[in-house]
């Protein structure tokens, strides 16, 4: 008889549960990763809806100095075409405050996915979260194909664009606190920081996918690099509707139902006095009783009486949990507002590290651009590493003040060793992504799945996708603020966005010293028990 391979034994050795919790952290994976896939294309097209004319005017004026050449020969002279921006441009993008229009979709997007944030938690908590966020997915699908559908159409109103970008934003809001509350449902506390870190990089893997393929279109035809992303989380939204798992207890349920199809179960019971029924007994057809048994129980019509007996209904689906409710869950303000000050630093540097890169170290916008992504790499290493500290000492406020504090003055060294070449601003990039993204990652996926869970809710779950949109809603704000502010203090100097970015991870790490302090004097660290680790 051969020998079973290694890979098929290491397949057999999964339980059940197992797999779906792999199938489950797979699938959401995917599902945010086209969220950020077909987020990306509008900062790739931006310089298509803007071209640099320079070229252009260039082969103006050598085809206008021929013509005039040729006049000399007798021939009529040509007038010579006057290529402005117009002519290579966009509308309405082709006019001199463009980067105020372009920046206007930005912030419209943001604005709508901030304010639509507080909203989608608490409609979340309400509704199936497969059907919520194969809802959003398509809607999010359809408004992405119509922004390429602008240059299908050859639109030019900025109000269309600017609708599409608002609608986008809010449908968009559907997805982040749906995975959140699906994937904390299959993953217990003991593993979170870990699993929702490893978990957490699909941010950075949408961003690089969406820019691959939005690039491939981008000089060509530049309404396929949205039209190709919004059909891809289209198809995804339809898996999400054939394949997401709520939640482990769906499964016991199905397959508690299909567990005996073959036996029926028979009821009896009798009226007691006033018409009230009194009891009921049951047993199974195809069961041989004992003549015990039969005594007690027979089978024909003789019943004998009871003492009544009162039974109290559990409830089986908790209330949801209300906006200010989840506010007052402890530790959920600070946390928000702490990601406030900490997504802004992210966000500044997503939509203005390129440009300061290609200003500080003298480089081309290609590879500022591909440079600029060595702070996602770092960002991923962050967050894993968040994660396994968090987890393995129990202490999340700690962990992110700790980074906090590291990553204010780290800041200020790649705002000045950047100039020096390309070696050290590679090394201070992944320094800086580690230490920024690592406490955003850790709040708006860890912490919130534990406020979410936490033990003053006594046991209602269904305050997870409120807590995860009050957290991340909040954190958008900085988000929206964190470019506006450094396309506004740039005019004076890089050095005043720096000092900008120092100043709100300081206030990140303010805002949890209650927390800091709650944690470290604790008379004791509760161990994570085994309870905990075989949680869901």
């Amino acid at each position: 008889m051969a020998i079973v391979p290694p890979g098929i034994r290491l397949l057999v050795s999964f339980d059940r549960d197992q797999w779906y919790r792999a199938l489950t952290f797979i699938l959401t994976f995917l599902l945010y990763t086209s969220f950020h896939l077909s987020r990306k294309p509008i900062s790739i097209v931006k310089s298509e809806l803007h071209k640099n004319c320079s070229s252009v005017n260039e082969l103006a004026t050598i085809a206008s100095s021929s013509s005039s050449s040729g006049s000399g020969s007798g021939q009529p002279p040509s007038v010579p075409s006057l290529h402005t921006d117009m002519d290579c441009s966009w509308k309405p993008f082709d006019k001199r405050n463009y980067k105020q229009l372009l920046g206007a979709m930005d912030y419209s997007f943001l604005c709508a996915y901030a304010v639509g944030m507080y909203l989608s938690g608490i409609i979340g908590e309400r509704l199936p979260i497969r059907l919520y966020l194969t809802v959003g997915m398509l809607t999010s699908g359809l408004f992405t194909c119509l922004f390429g559908l602008g240059y299908v159409y050859n639109i030019h109103n900025l109000g269309f664009y600017i609708f599409v970008q608002v609608a986008n934003g809010l449908v968009q809001t559907t997805g982040w606190p749906s995975v959140v509350t699906c994937i904390s449902n299959w993953f217990g506390k003991g593993r979170r920081g870990l699993v929702m870190g490893l978990w957490n990089s699909h941010t950075s893997v949408g961003n690089i996918l969406g820019s691959l393929i939005a690039g491939y279109w981008v000089s060509s035809n530049w309404g396929m690099s949205f039209i190709v992303p919004g059909i891809i989380i289209a198809v995804m939204g339809v898996v999400c509707f054939f394949f997401l798992i709520e939640h482990p207890n769906d499964l016991k349920s199905m397959y508690a139902q299909s567990s005996s199809p073959g036996k029926s179960v028979q009821t009896k019971s009798w009226t007691g006095e006033n018409g009230h029924t009194e009891m009921y007994m049951q047993y199974k057809d195809n069961r041989t009783q004992s003549y015990d048994t039969e005594l007690l129980l027979p089978r024909d019509s003789v019943c004998v009486p009871a003492q009544p007996v009162v039974v109290v209904k559990r409830e089986s689906e908790p209330s949801a949990i209300s906006f200010m409710g989840a506010l007052r869950i402890p530790g959920v303000i600070e946390f928000s507002l702490c990601l406030l000050f900490a997504k802004l630093v992210s966000y500044t540097f997503l939509f203005w590290l390129p440009l300061y890169i290609t200003k500080a170290a003298h480089l081309d916008a290609k590879k500022a651009g591909d440079l600029s992504t060595l702070f996602d790499v770092g960002g991923i290493v962050g967050g894993i590493l968040a994660g396994v500290i968090s987890d393995k000492l129990a202490k999340r406020a700690t962990t992110c003040a700790v980074m906090l504090l590291l990553a204010a003055p780290t800041l200020y060294g790649f705002s000045m060793i950047s100039e020096f070449g390309l070696g050290p601003t590679i090394g201070m990039l992944l320094v800086c992504g580690c230490l920024v993204n690592g406490p955003y990652s850790l709040i708006t996926t860890a912490v919130s799945a534990d406020l979410g869970t936490h033990k003053s809710l006594k046991g209602n779950a269904r305050a997870l996708s409120t807590v995860t949109a009050i957290i991340d809603g909040t954190g958008s704000v900085g988000a929206a603020l964190g470019p506006l502010l450094a396309g506004l203090l740039s005019a004076g100097g890089w050095d005043r966005v720096f000092y900008m970015l120092m100043t709100a991870d300081f206030l990140a790490l303010l805002l949890l010293l209650r927390l800091v302090t709650k944690e470290l004097t604790s008379t004791k660290s509760r161990p994570i028990s085994a309870v905990e680790l075989k949680e869901h």
